[in-house]
């Protein structure tokens, strides 16, 4: 299977590393270069593969699917919306050293980082980001878009809404639920329910603010 990965800063080649070791291993997956739409990136080559052009061009390049390797979660989004409307198929770029329970279901355009694990009875939703080293416990619900950052660690039966961002090293504890576009911030302990649309710091969690596209949606 030919992938294109969209994208091609740091984000970007992480995830092709994941598939060039996940091709290591014989699974069936074959990247085959970056589309980014900064022109000056163009005819690069990352981790010997070349930035083939910008996105525009997507439809000229043969591929079975893609990968959007991009961090920020409404990018990331948006971008999904467009090239699923499209009729384009994505990959999920799973690192061979990723530990997850044969139960658990992950969705399309997600990203499984190196040293991840995912417990039994846990959903990770579509175009989903667990980065590197963060582990996720038993009976999760990841949302679509989501991003657990690295060495985040979630407990048991938590729920974690469409586009939310848990930072580096932040906790969630058992039961808890983090609602959509909400971002937990790094090193935060998460013992209470986070709403929609805010953000959360500290030890223990505290409402810092009122996401901004929280508060253009209500005008």
């Amino acid at each position: 299977m030919r992938v294109i990965i969209i994208g091609a800063g740091g984000h970007a080649q992480v995830v092709a590393d994941i598939l060039l070791r996940a091709q290591e291993q014989n699974v069936f997956v074959q990247p085959i270069g970056f589309l980014d739409d900064h022109p000056a990136l163009a005819g690069q080559h990352i981790l010997g593969l070349p930035v083939m052009g910008v996105l525009a061009q997507l439809q000229a390049i043969p591929h079975e699917a893609v990968v959007i390797a991009i961090g920020d979660n409404a990018t990331r989004q948006r971008l999904y919306a467009d090239l699923q409307s499209r009729g384009e198929c994505f990959a999920i770029a799973r690192h061979p050293r990723a530990v997850i329970a044969p139960d658990v279901f992950i969705g399309p355009g997600s990203m499984i980082a190196a040293n991840v694990v995912v417990n039994t009875g846990s959903v990770i939703s579509a175009n989903a980001i667990l980065n590197t080293g963060s582990t996720v416990d038993h009976h999760n619900h990841i949302g679509a878009h989501a991003h657990i950052a690295p060495g985040a660690h979630l407990g048991g039966h938590v729920t974690v809404g469409d586009g939310v961002l848990v930072g580096i090293g932040a906790t969630v504890m058992p039961g808890q639920r983090v609602g959509a576009w909400s971002v937990v911030g790094a090193g935060t302990l998460v013992h209470r329910d986070v709403p929609e649309k805010v953000t959360a710091v500290g030890v223990p969690a505290r409402i810092l603010k009122q996401q901004r596209q929280a508060k253009e949606m209500s005008r």
